[in-house]
């Protein structure tokens, strides 16, 4: 026994450590085909099981719009955090500029910060500066702004690791910047920048603290949770975030997909690069 757990012991830790972190999922996987509580504090299935919310999951209109919400902001926060973050990761690992090493440092202090401060600071800015009404518009540069830190994190490390010199060899073979940039920097990057937007998803369609300083009276999914939780979560709530987690399960499924299809079709072309061509015949010797 001693000897097996020798042998096996980080896996046995990796999958207590996995487990640990996905039983809350699977128990709101599980009390999304429960009975309705009885109250806030009941959350038993002595009812048994029934698909009767996973028929009707949209039938609470609140719901349904704050559901909306978080996904309209997360899908614009994500695309215009991504695109700026993307481009800052370019310029601070790509190009020398004064002040480059303090922009580094800026860029980790979003992340280093509490959301409490931030929501706090945000909803100041906002309020003294008078120029957008607390609402959908402030959500959405507060999401933006604390999800960029994340995307530039994420694309640098992809590059940092790039190979500059299979540019160089687009370029030796005469392709334009433009063309090096869309065919050869684009595809090798690709998987760090679609990575980097999954990521800058999750964390604004899950955000509280900082959209419940900003958010005035738009409500978003974790906002209206919060407030139902007061007179007891209705059995939808499970079914659409157990819908979320598949959502976001197969996108990252698809992600490591294409990175495997990706890295095969490499390493084929690799070898045909390197498959040698019939040997020349060695000559005769004269007089042979």
């Amino acid at each position: 026994m001693i000897a097996w757990l020798r042998r096996n012991g980080l896996m046995v830790y990796a999958g207590l450590a996995v487990a640990y972190m996905l039983i809350p999922i699977v128990v709101i996987a599980v009390f999304s085909f429960g009975e309705t509580p009885k109250d806030k504090l009941n959350f038993t299935l002595g009812g048994g099981f029934t698909l009767e919310y996973w028929q009707h999951a949209f039938k609470i209109e609140e719901l349904n719009d704050s559901f909306r919400t978080s996904i309209k902001l997360a899908t614009f926060s994500t695309l215009i955090s991504t695109a700026v973050g993307t481009l800052m990761a370019i310029a601070l690992v790509r190009y020398q500029f004064r002040g480059r090493r303090l922009s580094n440092l800026l860029i980790v202090l979003p992340m280093a910060t509490p959301e409490i401060v931030l929501g706090a600071a945000l909803l100041s800015m906002f309020v003294n500066l008078s120029v957008f009404d607390l609402g959908f518009q402030t959500l959405l540069i507060a999401h933006v702004m604390f999800s960029i830190s994340f995307v530039v994190v994420v694309v640098r490390s992809r590059l940092i690791g790039f190979d500059r010199r299979i540019e160089e060899a687009a370029a030796d073979l005469g392709a334009t910047p433009v063309q090096t940039f869309r065919y050869v920097t684009m595809p090798l990057v690709a998987p760090g920048i679609l990575a980097a937007a999954l990521l800058a998803f999750a964390l604004s369609i899950d955000d509280f603290v900082i959209s419940n300083f900003n958010s005035g009276g738009t409500v978003t999914f974790p906002l209206y949770v919060y407030g139902v939780a007061l007179r007891g979560i209705p059995v939808q709530v499970n079914v659409l975030a157990t819908m979320l987690f598949l959502l976001t399960v197969a996108a990252i499924g698809l992600v490591l997909w294409q990175q495997r299809r990706a890295e095969r079709l490499a390493a084929v072309a690799a070898e045909e690069k390197v498959v040698p061509g019939p040997v020349p015949a060695a000559p005769t010797p004269l007089g042979g």
